[in-house]
């Protein structure tokens, strides 16, 4: 009997090393013509409600007018950019936003981490805790406004009314210029604390819990887990959450109009009231676009610089190549 064994059989090569180069360049092309009619509408929508519109306070913001008779004529260049730079009211919007931002950083996202860590524990009644806190979010800029303005009314105001309890009386917190900011701060933080808390509390809740009973094993106190496990891990949520609000904090327009419309005597105005203030109440279209684009500008280079020197590590290996799908 013959004891030679049989060769076995050699499949052939599969995959994209089996196809010649024309046959590659085929599949590729199908893979693109597969891809643009999905892709079509979407960059018609942001070529059309978000490109365009920059393009166009860009050309308008070089030109003096004011709104109407057709396209602007009168070509100013960049003196409408020179006018920011010795307007008064604008270097304040921009002092006054760094204030908000540095705020909400040291005040309103502590607070926030503090009251998300609360809730995750076994607490009783935690679920309608955190409804309650989250509740200020769900309601609009503009509701949120006039709340407050009866809410802080020097004559007939709940806050005021707590105050004469203590022989504090005629407290005008939004019409004294020294403490109009704070108030106003205090008013958006109310709005909006309640949103950061639940992105730390999803942080939180990501966590490993074999990692805390791991430290507590080894007798590692609350404050060490705190610093060592749960802040290092909770950094991608927190470095998100401080983007979210100090670009929130350069746009913020709606609950600022409503509650004083940046008075009294621009103690409380923004940039985005400002722009309001030039472009529909005194016509001034150019000059308001040259802040809509200053606004825009910041905003890029705040949002470049925060993605290369702070998210660089937490986007690094979550980014996906085109050539990397097959």
């Amino acid at each position: 009997m013959d004891a030679t064994p049989i060769p076995r059989s050699v499949s052939a090569p599969t995959g994209p090393a089996a196809l010649s180069p024309g046959s590659q360049r085929r599949a590729r092309a199908r893979r693109r013509n597969t891809l643009i009619p999905f892709l079509l509408p979407a960059l018609l929508l942001f070529g059309g409600l978000v490109l365009l519109p920059i393009l166009l306070g860009v050309y308008t913001s070089l030109f003096k007018w004011n709104g109407f008779g057709g396209m602007p004529t009168q070509f100013v260049g960049l003196d409408n950019f020179v006018r920011l730079l010795g307007d008064d009211v604008f270097i304040g919007d921009l002092k006054r936003g760094l204030v908000l931002v540095v705020l909400s950083v040291l005040v309103q996202l502590p607070v926030a981490l503090g009251l998300a860590l609360l809730l995750n524990q076994p607490l009783r009644f935690r679920g309608i805790y955190r409804l309650i806190f989250f509740a200020p979010y769900v309601l609009s800029e503009v509701i949120t406004g006039v709340l407050f303005t009866m809410v802080l009314s020097p004559t007939s105001g709940l806050v005021n009314q707590i105050f004469e309890v203590f022989g504090v009386s005629g407290q005008a917190w939004l019409a004294d210029p020294s403490r109009v900011l704070l108030t106003m701060f205090f008013v958006v933080s109310w709005k909006y604390f309640g949103f950061h808390m639940i992105l730390y509390l999803a942080g939180r809740q990501d966590i490993p819990p074999e990692l805390t009973e791991a430290a507590m094993m080894d007798g590692a106190s609350t404050w060490q887990i705190f610093r060592s496990i749960t802040l290092p891990l909770l950094g991608p949520t927190i470095r998100i959450s401080v983007f979210l609000s100090t670009i929130g904090a350069i746009q913020l327009f709606d609950m600022v109009w409503v509650l004083t419309g940046g008075g009294p005597i621009h103690a409380s105005e923004t940039m985005a009231v400002t722009l309001f203030q030039y472009g529909f109440k005194r016509y001034e279209v150019g000059y308001a676009s040259a802040i809509s684009v200053t606004m825009f500008l910041i905003s890029l280079v705040f949002a470049l610089l925060y993605q290369r020197f702070v998210l660089r590590r937490d986007t690094e290996g979550a980014v996906t190549r085109a050539g990397d799908i097959r």
